[in-house]
């Protein structure tokens, strides 16, 4: 009789505990759920540098001297290459371009291979306006943010509001603004450098 009650006293234990597994398994997880990080603008951080107006690049076609070119990007954004004819370099990349020119080509070579090279970097200019001692259009580097322009620019007037900095971009959709705070900038990268592009305004309040 003992031994019967030993049993079945292990029995029901077994049965416990296989349903607080089992109930362990299947509960439903929290609905809240851990914060999303915000998407941070492309802009942050390094970037690769875009082609403009006034830049000079050679498109070089492997085993076809007759069509690499030396040629300079025009005031509307294009360059003339033989074969293909007109097409937009300004605002793309290195390797964006020369991936757009292998499909062209391939109308009418066999696995064409090309390499875009910059010769001359000529284009990358920013605007810096309102509240800054000296406004005007700057030349910029590759890697130039824009607290650097903010210096070029002769640095801040007593009036302007340093937490209320606009840089309006043109994007594939239109204009773009980005809102910055230069004081969170420099306070400890409360919030990240901002990299301007070639065309960008920036704008002190």
């Amino acid at each position: 009789m003992t031994k019967r009650l030993s049993w079945l006293a292990l029995g029901v234990a077994a049965v416990i505990i296989g349903n607080v597994t089992l109930s362990s398994q299947t509960a439903p997880k929290s609905s809240q759920a851990a914060p999303k990080k915000p998407d941070r603008p492309e802009s942050y951080g390094e970037s690769a540098y875009r082609l403009g107006p006034e830049d000079v690049i050679t498109a070089f076609v492997w085993k076809e001297d007759d069509l690499t070119t030396t040629t300079v990007i025009r005031p509307d954004g294009k360059v003339s290459l033989p074969l293909i004819g007109e097409i937009i370099a300004s605002g793309k990349t290195t390797s964006e371009l020369q991936q757009e020119l292998q499909e062209k080509f391939k109308t009418f070579l066999v696995m064409p291979v090309v390499n875009v090279i910059v010769k001359e970097v000529n284009s990358p200019k920013v605007s810096v306006l309102g509240e800054v001692k000296k406004p005007d259009v700057y030349k910029i580097k590759q890697r130039t943010t824009v607290l650097d322009v903010v210096a070029a620019a002769g640095g801040l007037t007593e009036f302007a509001k340093r937490n209320k900095v606009v840089v309006i971009r043109d994007g594939p959709k239109g204009p773009q603004k980005f809102m910055l705070n230069l004081d969170s900038m420099l306070d400890g990268g409360k919030e990240p450098i901002f990299y301007l592009q070639p065309g960008d305004t920036v704008y002190v309040q």
